[in-house]
């Protein structure tokens, strides 16, 4: 039911009003007046004009002195955390999937995570070599050229935004997103073959496409081991 008593007390009206200021942080945009039996708010412009001379501006602070780490390169430090939350994402669920997993003891908590790195790890350095084959820019001088500054939304490179556009490599091979990629090179196989009437036994190896022989020729891993 709606309280149709109007609300009396300094104290039970300042509690009210506070209830709304708290729910949406607005309280510095406005003067109140509250008396034991009336409420009045007016707009405070000269703090709303404060906070919109502000607007879209952030500052970062760091303990690393200037002669250590420039402002830009506090800047580019700041902005690699996206890279620290993709790589706990694909920690979780994404590509390595290593959870859930549980450990009771100090050595297996620490050498638990200390695999997990070590994957993540090796999977950046894949990234890293196989990115003219993926939709990841493989161009980063050149994406960064594209930029009016440090402060400025990053942009692809040409070479990327081609990629995504035709959905080929400069080579003609079809781009692929590292779960595809690794899926496709999963299809690779040895098979240790045992001819039963000479017993002779020799392995064998299916053929790799021709995206497959690219991959391993980035990765500088040979085919056959």
């Amino acid at each position: 039911m709606r309280k149709t008593r109007r609300l009396k007390g300094r104290d039970r009206i300042a509690l009210r009003v506070g209830e709304i200021l708290d729910q949406f942080k607005m309280a510095k945009h406005f003067h109140l007046e509250i008396g034991d039996e009336s409420f009045r708010y007016c707009r405070n412009h000269e703090a709303i004009a404060q906070e919109s001379s502000l607007d879209g501006i952030y500052v970062i602070r760091t303990s690393v002195s200037a002669e250590t780490m420039s402002a830009v390169d506090t800047l580019r430090a700041y902005k690699g955390l996206s890279r620290a939350e993709r790589a706990f994402r694909s920690l979780k669920s994404g590509d390595l999937k290593v959870r859930p997993l549980f450990h009771w003891t100090p050595d297996r908590v620490k050498s638990h995570v200390w695999l997990c790195m070590l994957a993540y790890y090796v999977e950046w350095h894949m990234r890293g070599a196989l990115a003219p084959m993926l939709f990841e820019d493989h161009d980063r001088p050149g994406a960064e050229a594209r930029r009016d500054s440090e402060v400025a939304p990053a942009k692809r490179s040409a070479a990327a935004v081609r990629k995504i556009r035709t959905g080929k490599t400069h080579d003609g091979f079809p781009v692929h997103s590292f779960q595809s990629l690794m899926a496709d090179l999963g299809t690779l196989a040895k098979n240790r073959i045992h001819l039963k009437k000479t017993g002779a036994t020799f392995d064998l190896y299916t053929t790799p496409t021709r995206v497959q022989k690219q991959a391993f020729e980035l990765l500088g891993v040979p085919l056959r081991l």
